[in-house]
This record gives C-alpha cells, structure tokens and sequence, in this order.
C-alpha cells in the first residue's frame, strides 16, 4: 500500500540519536553509528522524530510500505521496556502513538480518567490553571506599548522571496500559535526582526517548503531563527525550514527554539550537515 512514512538520510545522520528516543513506537535503531528504521510496520508516518534531528536528515516520503500495525508497535515497547531500551518519548502509558493525542487538564487536581485518545496531538484539548496575576503592563509616555512588528504582510506564502525588507535581515520563521505562548513576543523575537508566519498543519507542506527554498536562495538574510511549538506536528515547519538552510544558506546562523505550551524556551543551534 501507498502511505507516509519517514525516511532516513544516512549521509546527513551524525550519530546523535536524538531521533531514537524521540519516536514514540520505537521504530528507530543505531546501527553502525547511523539511525536506521526497524521495519515499516513500526512507523506511524507522523514524524515526531523529524524536529528533533539536528541535521535534517529525517523527512517523510510516500511510498510502497506495509501497513502500520500498532498490535506490533505495543509488543515491541514491551521487549524494549523490559530490555530497559525503551525510548523516552514511549513512556506515555504504555502504547504506541504521539502522547499529545491525549488531553489534559494542568490543575492541582489529578486529571480525569479516561482523558486518552487519538487525532493529531497539536489539537488535543487542553485546560490550564490560571496563572498569577501579572502586573500592570509598562504604558509609555504617550499610549500603550507600541508593536515591533516593522513589514507587512508576514504569512509566509504571502511574502515575496526577494521583497526588499528581507535584505541583509534577522529573520524570524514562525508557526503561527508560537506567539500566543510567549509573553513578551514582541520584545524577544520582533524587535528589528524580520518575521514570516506559516503553520504546518493548516497549510499545505509542499507550498511551505517552496517558499522557504526560495526565500533562501534569493533573499540575503543576516541569521535565521524557527520558532515551532513542541507539540510533534509542529515539527514540520521547523524541518523544512532547516532544511532548505542547510542546502541554501548555512554560512548563516540558525537557530530551532521549541517553545513549550506552558511557557519554556528550549533553543537549539543548528550546524550544518556535512557536506
């Protein structure tokens, strides 16, 4: 049967195995200092492994593959765990699948029973308890604090590869549900930034690769920063965007900065595949 799975890029593969224990069916193995897929049967073609690899060497492709079986995927976490080799990402109750796909409720209390399920983790249904109040905004002398944005427009299949506010620019490639998760958005990733704004669920992927290989090839960016939320869907964006810097523009800095749903920044600098 024709379906999604991933593919791994042995020549791009530095070894890091972030990518083994961030797929959640443990379908992915070190052999040889190289991640290698198990078997097609093991892989749910989601992808969570693609925004953990540094290099861009996971992409999904679609193709003759057996079908998923999650029978299977349950009996190998098994073996693993009892093996003690179980990925961290699998240590979500006990089954295969993305551990975002259940909902849950962030409150002193323990979260209801039966919140589980399936569907794409990035839209799981979440409730979180209210935050302490936060002070009063600074006002500025003449009226309330003024945006950072500096160009229009900023959906990225909106904005031409060579528009001039681009060039010689630090630019900020965001999906678009980070900024409702980060406070101070404005100050942190505006201020005289360049941003574009896609999201890798909505929008259709190919369009989106598209347009970040030509915004590298013909756009003279200063540094490029991703911002991608840590829900696994959100991977994408951030894969593609790296990778279309590394075939492109890697003399350049990168940066992936994984912001949390509850607050949290992790930041990764990207370095170049080998060439």
């Amino acid at each position: 049967m024709q379906r999604t799975v991933i593919e791994i890029d042995e020549e791009f593969c530095n070894g890091c195995r972030q990518c083994v224990d961030a797929c959640h069916e443990g379908a992915i193995v070190m052999k040889d200092g190289k991640a290698t897929l198990v078997a097609d049967i093991y892989c749910d073609g989601l992808g969570d492994c693609i925004g953990e690899c540094p290099t861009g060497a996971i992409t999904k492709v679609v193709r003759e593959a057996d079908a998923y079986d999650q029978t299977a995927v349950d009996r190998r976490l098994a073996e693993l765990r009892a093996a003690g080799q179980a990925p961290r990402a699998a240590g979500h109750g006990g089954h295969g699948g993305c551990p975002g796909a259940a909902m849950q409720q962030f409150a002193p209390s323990a979260p209801a029973p039966g919140q589980h399920g399936g569907g794409c983790p990035g839209a799981a249904m979440r409730q979180f308890a209210a935050p302490a109040a936060a002070p009063p905004a600074p006002a500025e002398a003449n009226g309330p604090i003024q945006s950072q944005l500096r160009q229009w427009p900023v959906q990225l299949r909106l904005v031409p590869p060579d528009a001039p506010f681009l060039a010689n620019a630090d630019v900020v490639v965001c999906a678009d549900c980070a900024p409702f998760a980060v406070p101070d958005f404005h100050q942190r990733y505006l201020a005289d930034k360049v941003v574009v704004v896609a999201c890798p669920k909505l929008d259709p992927s190919e369009a989106n690769a598209q347009r970040l290989e030509a915004l590298m090839v013909r756009s003279q960016l200063r540094s490029l920063t991703i911002l991608r939320m840590e829900v696994p869907c959100c991977a994408g964006l951030a894969q593609q965007a790296v990778a279309a810097w590394n075939a492109h523009r890697r003399d350049i800095p990168c940066q992936v900065h994984v912001i949390g749903i509850r607050g949290g920044i992790e930041v990764q600098t990207m370095v170049p595949a080998p060439a």
